[in-house]
């Protein structure tokens, strides 16, 4: 089959793609291989491929493929996460656009649609990632909502329930006034938004106005006509119709006068208490807070140590509620740009300033978020970051880079219980039946669910439909932490076959802005139903920014489609690029131009391979040169395998990449093959001929995790396959012993080899010409004079003790070389040549000498400065010498 003579990766990537799928060579079953498996971090069931995931799945393609190479029973389980917030927003959204709101619907209407939805969406991302050559065994696909992972989610509830981790309760809650549902604290992105601090008079109520000045210390505001009021300054004004309570610090001098003082709440007239507590920061705004228990998680906590009563004023959606008294139905936003106007204009206004804070805004939906209290279900965590930090803290499970170990300690150190109900349909419903009576019970099935109903209350009688099932669902992420265990099974069937063999997975690549959503959660289910770690190393990725650092988005526009780049330079171009600027856990600078190198790196490994082919063989002797370069790359490949070996054990994998790369372009292209290259229209011997075969095979196999599909196709080619044969089994390099010494007297003869060929460059000497090379005393590369003889067209090298007249010279460590130039040259030219370079060099050292000789300049320029002027002076100095000789050399 003969190779084309440009590489298309279009013809070569869709073609092997479906070869490795008709061939199962992705697929794994429980044998007595040693077991490497990784989890996909499953993308959303409704997503499509980005960058992100470019660059996440491109690393995991990598070490899967080198761990089957490596022998080992490499599994790659791929799936998708049903996403709640994300995919209930889009049907929503879908539905709106036919005129459908969802409260129209029963929640088994809608859920069709979110199903529809799933069918019609769902997987997209997975073929996409085909293109890409993500090598995962695709029969083992799984969803987060498919039978056996919904089965096991409620299963694990109803445990966590059983054993009292699970509880029910009103708590302070993030609230998603778009999504209309709870977040967990992880959920919630902190952004600085530029805002307004507004100075609010709070009267006293029943004031005597005595106290003309107050005590010294105190600060006492009055009005005009007299009456005494206390400042609170508020990022929130429209919250003060939910205010219950103002609040001071015993210690603060400025507002002792308050002390047993009733206020009344500005435009809404609610007469308020003055509490104290040293948990107000005395130098904040005035040293006084409004304390409003039903919308800040603080204000809620001094609600409940001072027993305040707690006002919702907020509907679900941030629009005012009745319970406001004011500003009814009007959106929370709208209500602070017209409560300022008003305040304003009923004098209740000090004064407002401008002011830069952190709020919380949903990770989802990027509206802010409103603290609410809410009904909501709680899993107690502490017992689970008593289990999960030890074995990340002590390097069982390894971290790379390990610098996220402090992040995740000190997630763990200050854990807060994970509200886990969602305010959904979409999702996995909360397994809990209430009473007709009151009171609830946690089952499994609906009708496990009755024998317990019946069991509590004592009524034989209750039927199904007397209960109500909870219809909030759980956290997204309750099912995903799961994930490693419910992949096997492990839920459902604890000890089966599968589960026993993959379990522990081997490693985790994932981004570190989930570090506490899901790997930390994956770490504490692997303890708590397994009783060990979920994988042993966990791999943070970076974020990919474009060229300028930018994170890219869409909204930026600065992030290129994935399948374009595909088109555009091939799966391996790509995956090349992206490797090339990916060191672990640091952010990528991706520029497209890394793409292209990859592309032309293809092209170079597909040159390269068409030149060996193309050579003729024949059965003669093996030249002395070849016999030479054939060693020297032997101990090359071994030793870039073992550095390349070292790299992956430290998880380097970019810097593995530009080993590889730099053995391929440098080393063997740029070097070998041009030292063995037969003379044009003459043979090569059979004997270097099957052993560059040999190098290319292995170099093949050292590139094929990163660049699976130019592999392929190439390997296909060096000897005749048998059909399912494939590069992706076979057998990885092994370390192998090698000659340090060989390896580094080469470098020598390759300086040797450059600095003849710069003089043909300098003096303008056609490669035809015939060379000699003198040696002038020891010769420290004889041993090597047929491959500098055969790369530089050289009649011989031979050992001088002083070099010939006007004979080009350079130096190689201690060892002077020269080449006689004789009739080579135009000897009138070339001294032209030297005396201008030498007018010009003497020019230069008089400029500098000029300037050292300044006393003003040599006393005020720093010593760097000075240091930097006078190599100068020795360079320009040495070269006028050089070239002082070289001039004397011509013109003997």
């Amino acid at each position: 089959m003969e190779l084309a003579s440009k590489y298309n990766p279009a013809d070569v990537e869709g073609k092997w793609y479906q070869y490795w799928l008709d061939h199962k060579l992705f697929s794994s079953k429980p044998d007595g291989r040693e077991p490497y498996t990784i989890v996909i971090p499953p993308p959303n069931v409704t997503g499509v491929l980005h960058m992100g995931h470019m660059l996440n799945n491109t690393i995991q393609d990598i070490l899967v493929r080198r761990a089957r190479m490596m022998g080992k029973n490499a599994c790659w389980v791929p799936g998708t996460d049903h996403a709640s917030i994300a995919t209930e927003a889009k049907v929503v959204n879908r539905l709106a656009q036919q005129g459908i709101k969802k409260t129209d619907l029963t929640r088994e209407e809608f859920l069709k649609h979110a199903w529809a939805w799933t069918e019609e969406h769902g997987g997209i991302i997975l073929k996409q990632l085909r293109k890409l050559g993500a090598s995962c065994d695709w029969d083992r696909t799984a969803f987060t909502m498919d039978e056996t992972r919904s089965k096991s989610v409620i299963k694990v509830f109803v445990d966590l329930y059983n054993k009292g981790l699970i509880y029910r309760g009103v708590r302070m809650v993030n609230w998603d006034p778009k999504a209309l549902t709870a977040l967990s604290d992880e959920e919630v992105i902190y952004k600085e938004e530029h805002s307004k601090l507004y100075y609010l008079r709070y009267y006293i109520a029943d004031d005597d106005m005595s106290g003309e000045t107050g005590a010294e210390g105190e600060v006492v505001h009055r009005d005009a006509q007299g009456r005494r009021y206390a400042v609170v300054a508020t990022t929130r004004p429209e919250t003060i119709m939910g205010d219950t309570a103002m609040c001071i610090n015993p210690e603060d001098p400025k507002n002792q006068w308050l002390k047993g003082k009733k206020v009344i709440v500005p435009l809404v007239g609610r007469v308020i208490p003055v509490i104290q507590d040293s948990y107000v920061d005395i130098e904040f705004g005035t040293g006084c807070l409004k304390v409003t228990p039903a919308h800040d998680v603080n204000d809620y906590m001094l609600g409940e140590k001072y027993n305040l009563p707690s006002i919702d004023i907020f509907n679900d959606n941030g629009t005012l509620s009745e319970a406001a008294g004011l500003y009814v139905g009007m959106d929370r936003f709208d209500v602070r740009a017209q409560i300022e106007k008003d305040l304003e204009a009923a004098g209740l206004l000090e004064k407002v300033e401008a002011y830069t804070n952190k709020v919380g805004f949903s990770e989802r939906t990027n509206v802010a978020i409103e603290p609410k209290l809410s009904m909501q279900w709680f899993l107690k965590m502490q017992h689970f970051a008593d289990m999960a930090l030890p074995p990340v803290m002590n390097d069982e499970l390894k971290f790379y880079p390990a610098k996220y170990k402090n992040t995740y300690r000190n997630w763990l150190e200050n854990i807060k219980d994970w509200c886990i109900s969602r305010q959904l349909w979409w999702g996995h419903r909360i397994p809990a039946y209430y009473l007709p009576k009151g009171g609830f019970v946690v089952a499994e099935t609906p009708e496990k669910a009755l024998e317990l109903a019946k069991e509590k209350t004592g009524d034989a009688n209750l039927k199904l439909e007397d209960l109500r099932q909870e219809d909030d669902c759980l956290d997204t992420w309750f099912s995903s932490w799961l994930w490693p265990i419910s992949l096997f099974d492990g839920i459902n069937n604890p000890g089966n076959e599968e589960i026993k063999y993959y379990y522990p997975t081997s490693d985790l690549v994932t981004g570190p802005d989930i570090i506490f959503f899901w790997v930390a959660r994956m770490i504490m289910a692997g303890y708590e139903y397994m009783g060990d770690m979920p994988f042993r190393n966990v791999y943070f990725t970076g974020i990919v920014r474009d060229k300028l650092g930018r994170k890219m988005s869409k909204s930026l526009g600065n992030s290129p489609d994935p399948l374009d780049l595909i088109d555009r330079y091939g799966a391996d171009g790509v995956r090349m690029g992206m490797m090339l600027a990916a060191p672990a856990g640091n952010d990528i600078l991706f520029d497209e131009a890394l793409c292209e190198q990859g592309r032309n790196f293809n092209n170079k490994i597909w040159n390269a391979f068409r030149l060996v082919k193309g050579w003729q063989v024949a059965d003669i002797e093996q030249p002395e040169y070849a016999k030479l370069a054939t060693e020297w790359f032997d101990s090359m490949l071994a030793k870039t395998a073992e550095e390349v070996n070292d790299l992956f054990g430290k998880y380097r994998l970019s810097e593995a990449l530009m080993a590889v790369y730099k053995l391929f372009w440098d080393e063997f292209s740029s070097w070998y093959l041009e030292m063995v290259k037969p003379a044009y229209g003459q043979p090569i011997d059979k004997v270097t001929y099957e052993k560059t075969l040999a190098f290319f095979e292995t170099l093949l196999k050292l590139l094929h995790p990163f660049m699976p599909f130019i592999t392929e196709e190439l390997w296909q080619h060096i000897y005749d396959r048998q059909p399912g044969e494939s590069i992706m089994t076979q057998t990885l390099v092994k370390d192998m012993p090698y000659n340090e010494t060989l390896i580094t007297r080469f470098e020598a003869v390759k300086e040797v080899i450059s600095g003849i060929r710069t003089i043909r460059l300098q003096k303008n000497i056609a490669q035809k010409e015939v060379l000699t090379l003198e040696v002038i005393g020891e010769n420290p590369v004889a041993e090597f004079t047929s491959v500098i003889a055969k790369l530089c067209n050289l009649s011989e090298i031979k050992q001088v003790a002083t070099k010939a007249d006007g004979a080009a010279a350079f130096m190689v460590g201690t060892t002077e070389y020269a080449v006689p130039l004789g009739n080579l040259i135009n000897v009138e030219e070339e001294l032209k040549k030297l005396e201008a370079d030498l007018k010009y060099q003497e020019g230069f050292l008089q400029s500098v000498l000029k300037k050292l000789s300044n006393e003003k300049f040599v006393s005020k320029a720093p010593a760097n400065v000075i240091e930097m002027e006078r190599k100068k002076q020795a360079d320009a100095e040495t070269k006028i010498a050089a070239l002082k000789e070289s001039i004397a050399a011509l013109k003997r």
